[in-house]
């Protein structure tokens, strides 16, 4: 289990874990349908599915991306801006 106060990030948007990413270094690799695939020089891949820019993903789609796909912790969402 992680620190992290996942009530705080209910209301991340895809834009704005898009734009978390790309600060981030993870460069758009490919996209299919509603699927857009990130990827780090480090090799960490991240995708994220949506179907507008403005919907907010459920807590355990969030998780999934921050914890296991990015490997982000609360210093990175911290410095990302994601977290005050």
């Amino acid at each position: 289990m992680t620190d992290i106060d996942w009530s705080a990030l209910r209301s991340l948007t895809a834009r704005e874990i898009i734009s978390a990413l790309i600060r981030d270094g993870f460069t758009l690799r490919s996209q299919s349908g509603s699927h857009q695939r990130y990827r780090h020089a480090d090799n960490r891949r991240v995708t994220v599915s949506f179907h507008h820019p403005g919907d907010t993903f459920p807590p355990k789609t969030l998780r999934r991306m921050i914890e296991d796909q990015a490997h982000w912790t609360v210093d990175d969402l911290r410095r990302l801006g994601l977290l005050h």
